[in-house]
């Protein structure tokens, strides 16, 4: 997803697989959309999706597709046997047995689908992979996109940006009080919310900064062992789970 009609345009961030949205507009080849599951926007190319009746919308909506929890889970697109590798939290559309049903492409899951897993291991599984704006993949992934992947694998919608999710969930009242999968928040210079982790125990906090990885939580922020200062100012923790 770009913030404009325009291949040069900055990234702002990804559709998984399956995912909905509605067309709200159309520039030569691209399509302004809204997000079914998060409200944001962005603009993608008309090559990039599979337009649904309003019904088979409503429909999703209504019973929200089973999701994938692998790194990579792969489908065999029977239409021309070939085979696509999906990443976590793809939406199974319409998915009937061990089939994905989008449009008239039918796409067969290979090997488990799997099944939702504790946030700790899940958070986990995303270690290493490389920072990347706008990203929602282990191939690439954001610290809100990190955040709200790993959630919605854990049934919570998140909001798309660090600083909206800081306007959900329930006010922790300091670290002390927080528990293990509680969202910390971050401040740059001027004083906006720019970043977001999830707190594990023993004062470890996971997050995207550089790479996904496990740095140490205290009152004052984050404080990285490799550079030996501290990197993020904390601002406020909210609960979810």
């Amino acid at each position: 997803m770009r913030a404009e009609p325009s291949d040069r345009s900055e990234m702002v961030s990804q559709l998984l697989f399956g995912e909905a949205f509605e067309v709200t507009e159309y520039s030569n080849k691209w399509a302004k959309i809204v997000t079914a599951i998060d409200s944001y926007t962005g603009w993608i190319d008309r090559l990039q999706f599979v337009s649904l009746g309003h019904i088979a919308y409503k429909d999703l909506q209504r019973n929200p597709a089973p999701l994938t929890y692998r790194a990579v889970t792969q489908a065999w697109k029977i239409e021309d046997n070939s085979i696509i590798y999906l990443s976590a939290g793809s939406s199974l559309a319409f998915l009937q047995g061990t089939t994905s049903y989008i449009g008239t492409q039918k796409f067969e899951i290979i090997g488990e689908i799997g099944e939702t897993d504790h946030i700790a291991n899940i958070a986990r599984s995303f270690l290493n992979a490389p920072y990347l704006w706008g990203g929602r993949t282990h191939f690439g992934i954001d610290c809100s996109g990190y955040t709200q992947v790993v959630y919605r694998l854990c049934g919570v919608n998140l909001q798309r940006d660090a600083s909206m999710q800081a306007n959900q969930g329930q006010l922790v009242a300091n670290l002390a009080q927080s528990k293990m999968g509680d969202l910390a928040f971050f401040t740059n210079p001027e004083g906006r919310i720019t970043h977001v982790g999830i707190i594990l125990n023993n004062g470890q906090i996971i997050h995207a900064s550089g790479k996904v990885k496990i740095d140490l939580l205290d009152n004052e922020g984050v404080w990285s062992e490799e550079l030996k200062r501290y990197t993020h100012k904390l601002k406020v923790i909210k609960r979810f789970l």
